[in-house]
């Protein structure tokens, strides 16, 4: 056993891991904390709706935008750099946010969040690869992916009461101050590997990028991934993001205070998916597609029964939905293990890169879509949408599934024809 192998699963491991998770939760707070200040930001930029939506978009936008450059500088400067990078781009924009008083500076800002939210998770799942035996790193993407999703929570309760005791500047100013503490933390704790604090890939010339990311796409794995990560998270994400409260409580019929509880049971029901989900990936690797095409049919089930309800669907029936699509957020992180078990570790910050593309890619279009589908169908405009506008919105969703499923049969064809069945089960590294 090599001395790289006797520091996988050991304190140092989990400690190198502990902090790059606290980081990604961090990441995942600053990501949501306008989700419970969109009145406060209204009033003190003086903006439209649709102007508050743009902070929401950009951040996805930006998010999406980056994923490639960032795998490609992970691959290249080591995810060390580039996450410390990341959590102080986070606290600029949100110090950004804190001081600003005018609606371009405050978009510039939430430019900022997306761009260092962007760094953070495609390191975290690099550390793991270095640090964990990779007969658990499908375990451990899966607990990294939701216990990060906690941020969220974090990001209700605190701010709530901090933009109420504290006011906005103070609140956010303390965000960003946090933001700059676990960084420092990180500085002091994250290493690249077992044997070295940093590590370095090859200088990337313009032409060897391209050559790189060529190859990651090539291997049908990564667009297996793609696929999988497309039609997995958009779901929950539509709800958690913008659209949740408005369908529950416009389109639904429920109170505000219902809409939240249900929003929570769909957080609470990502949290309690993602370790069952790893465990089983890790047993049985040959059939994590078989496994995402089960749950993109029982999301388009249980949307389907809520749409086609008569009338407003019943609380059992609203909580059973919003339990099948927060699945969706951790059947999503499969994506990622099939882009590690068919990308060599040089290319695996890229490849990781290209595959969390797509959901938020999705993500936004659909957002966007929804929002245009209930403009059109609202009798003079306003934010007074009809019953009917949503159940046709929302019915947006299935189109997007379709793709989805279609290019994951076809993609796991081709990736299986590529793969030994029994090297996958041994956790055999994929060849440089």
């Amino acid at each position: 056993m090599s001395a790289a192998e006797d520091w996988r699963g050991s304190r140092t491991a989990w400690t190198v891991w502990g902090v790059a998770l606290a980081m990604y939760t961090l990441a995942v707070f600053h990501r949501s904390s306008l989700a419970v200040a969109g009145l406060a930001a209204a009033e003190r930029f003086d903006i439209s709706a649709s102007q508050l939506a743009s902070f929401t978009m950009l951040q996805l936008a930006v998010y999406a935008g980056l994923q490639i450059p960032v795998g490609l500088a992970v691959d290249r400067f080591g995810p060390r750099l580039v996450a410390l990078t990341g959590a102080a781009v986070i606290a600029v924009g949100e110090a950004t946010f804190a001081l600003a008083a005018s609606y371009p500076v405050a978009l510039g800002a939430r430019f900022l969040v997306g761009a260092g939210d962007a760094m953070t998770f495609i390191c975290v799942i690099r550390l793991l690869s270095s640090w964990f035996p990779r007969r658990r790193i499908p375990f451990m993407t899966q607990v990294t992916g939701t216990v990060g999703q906690l941020g969220s929570i974090g990001a209700a309760i605190p701010m709530t009461w901090a933009l109420g005791t504290l006011g906005w500047t103070r609140a956010y100013l303390v965000t960003a101050v946090l933001s700059l503490a676990v960084a420092a933390l990180g500085l002091l704790v994250l290493r690249d590997g077992p044997t070295s604090r940093s590590v370095r890939g090859e200088t990337l010339s313009l032409p060897a990028m391209r050559a790189s990311l060529a190859a990651s796409w090539a291997q049908p794995g990564t667009r297996l991934g793609f696929w999988v990560h497309f039609c997995t998270p958009f779901s929950a994400n539509v709800l958690a993001l913008l659209w949740g409260y408005p369908f529950l409580v416009r389109g639904e019929g429920r109170s505000d205070a219902e809409a939240g509880v249900l929003l929570t049971v769909m957080t609470v029901a990502v949290v309690l998916a993602g370790p069952v989900l790893g465990g089983l990936i890790s047993r049985h690797p040959w059939h994590r597609s078989t496994m995402v095409l089960a749950i993109v049919g029982a999301m388009a089930a249980a949307w389907t029964l809520v749409l086609a309800w008569p009338g407003q669907a019943p609380l059992p029936v609203l909580v059973l939905l919003v339990v099948v699509a927060g699945v969706g957020g951790p059947a999503s992180v499969i994506g990622f293990d099939l882009a590690r078990t068919s990308n060599p570790g040089s290319r695996l910050a890229s490849a990781t890169g290209i595959v969390n593309v797509a959901g938020f890619v999705a993500t936004l279009v659909l957002v966007v879509a929804i929002g245009v589908v209930l403009d059109a169908l609202t009798p003079g405009g306003g934010s007074d949408y009809p019953v009917s506008a949503f159940r046709w919105a929302m019915s947006l969703q299935y189109l997007l599934w379709g793709l989805g499923a279609i290019q994951i049969v076809r993609y796991r064809r081709a990736t299986r024809a590529v793969t030994d069945r029994d090297a996958l089960r041994a956790g055999v590294p994929v060849p440089e």
